[in-house]
């Protein structure tokens, strides 16, 4: 199946249901359908062609999917670009992938307009701007474009990596891929002609499945500009959503919203998560502030998306469940193993680096043969992260491997010190990560985020720790900060950013 088949189904079985709602406006999948179809051919008209690369820049909004549909039934390859790059990052990618053309949002059409030096030869407008067109000129001035048929092993996308050791990458995400994804997430998260899906993770990031997802089942696209409590809490309550994949972050800023029983989330069934992992002290005060929420989480990669789940069912366990601190079994249809340096599986409850297969394997990473051959044996990727599976096949990620301390000989898996640290009193968000220590070689650094009308007490926190974690991996120095701590479009917090500029703490 390639990606346009799903928007031809919705339009067949769900003509006259809403497809897309954005703020006042909504718009059925027959409409819908009809808009990508003239949006296809003025693309083809601009020059775009099988196989061409065309690259957007812009926040979420309906042009934002219109346009990634249009691409898939022209058999053109999207190449969907972080909205926090700099120029200079920018233009990298646009040349490294050879995009044609930029798709820019509002808000975008200086910075489109600076980076026609590289081998962009049209800047198309998502919103009015005075670029080469707009998206509304192209469909108003086209006829509907039959969609290109094609295999689906064909490239659908290439989405860059955030480059933490190097130069970004380029993974290239095909058709079949990006079905396999969706078709693990439907079943999962329960998802049918139903369901209103709200776009909660920005749209450049694979993050937003929503995307593939609620077209997939013909359901209802909420899309919001921002991605805040508020904007989120109002989305699901005006438009009755039912559905929503986010971040830990955003589900913990909802659960603590002052205001949060001034909004009727009444209709909001499943808040699915991933990105990053849920500290146990997020996800307690979550389940027990949204009793009549279920949760599901999905670990993935760029690379390999959304490929364990750990279900509804194993959120209901008491929060100290073995399995509920673990990212679940392999999604239907895909392998998962626990590997050691060689590549050999090892058996249950041994740490290794975790490996997958599936369908959602990438293809590759975009003109870096070398990079893709160390990571992709035999169908399987090797993902870089460190963990180890139990005898029910639940899979237990303790760290990257890169993030992992090693002090005094001994390992410590970040994870398990931030699972601890973060069910303390007033802590609202922390990052363990390891700083050089003359003694030891590198020693357990916590990085604490408090609300705002807490008091930290440094002698009650180490109390408090050496009651609950083994001397090694307790925090040896402790570090509390009141603003948000980085974060990636993903939500994860960017534990190399801390690890930079603080080498020299002492």
């Amino acid at each position: 199946m390639e990606l346009s088949q799903m928007l031809r189904r919705a339009v067949q079985v769900n003509g006259c249901g809403i497809a897309t709602i954005e703020g006042g406006n909504r718009r059925t999948w027959a409409e819908e359908g009809d808009r990508v179809a003239r949006l296809a051919a003025g693309l083809a008209a601009q020059g775009v062609s099988e196989g061409d690369r065309v690259a957007i820049l812009a926040g979420n909004c309906v042009h934002y999917w219109e346009a990634l549909f249009a691409l898939f039934q022209l058999g053109a390859v999207a190449v969907p670009l972080n909205t926090r790059l700099t120029r200079a990052e920018l233009a990298y990618q646009l040349d490294d992938a050879g995009a044609i053309m930029l798709l820019a949002g509002a808000g975008f059409g200086d910075m489109a307009q600076a980076l026609r030096c590289t081998t962009l030869r049209t800047l198309i407008g998502l919103e009015d701007q005075q670029l080469d067109a707009t998206i509304e000129n192209l469909i108003a001035s086209s006829e509907p474009r039959t969609a290109f048929v094609m295999g689906d092993d064909r490239l659908a996308g290439i989405y860059y990596t955030g480059g933490t050791t190097g130069l970004p990458k380029g993974v290239m995400l095909s058709h079949r891929n990006l079905v396999a994804m969706a078709s693990n997430l439907i079943m999962h998260l329960k998802v049918d002609c139903r369901s209103v899906v709200l776009h909660s993770a920005p749209m450049f990031h694979l993050a937003d499945f929503a995307i593939f997802v609620a077209t997939m089942v013909a359901g209802t696209h909420v899309v919001i500009p921002r991605f805040d409590d508020e904007t989120m809490l109002k989305a699901i309550a005006d438009a009755r959503v039912t559905h929503s994949f986010t971040v830990p972050l955003m589900i913990d800023r909802i659960a603590r919203h002052p205001r949060l029983t001034e909004f009727d989330i009444s209709s909001l069934q499943v808040l699915g998560y991933g990105g990053a992992p849920m500290p146990r002290g997020t996800y307690e005060h979550a389940r027990a502030t949204l009793p009549q929420i279920e949760f599901c989480q999905g670990f993935g990669m760029t690379e390999m998306p959304a490929h364990t789940f750990l279900d509804m069912e194993a959120h209901r366990d008491p929060s100290d469940s073995p399995r509920l601190r673990s990212a679940g079994q392999a999604g239907y249809l895909y392998e998962v193993r626990i590997c050691d340096a060689e590549g050999r599986t090892l058996p249950p409850g041994e740490f290794g680096e975790i490996a997958g297969r599936g369908d959602n394997v990438m293809m590759g990473y975009w003109n870096k043969p070398d990079e893709s051959a160390a990571v992709l044996h035999d169908g399987w990727m090797f993902t870089g992260d460190a963990g180890f599976m139990d005898e029910q096949g639940n899979v237990t990620i303790t760290d990257r491997f890169k993030d992992m301390i090693v002090t005094g000989g001994e390992n410590v898996w970040t994870i398990e010190v931030e699972n601890v640290v973060s069910r303390y009193p007033g802590v609202l968000e922390c990052a363990v990560i390891g700083l050089p220590d003359e003694r030891w070689g590198e020693r357990v650094h916590a990085i604490l985020g408090l609300a705002p009308d807490a008091d930290f007490d440094a002698a009650a926190f180490d109390v408090y720790c050496r009651d609950r974690l083994a001397g090694y991996k307790r925090p040896r120095s402790v570090e509390v900060v009141r603003e948000p701590l980085p974060r990636s479009g993903a939500g994860k917090i960017l534990k190399r950013d801390l690890r930079a500029t603080r080498q020299n703490v002492n």
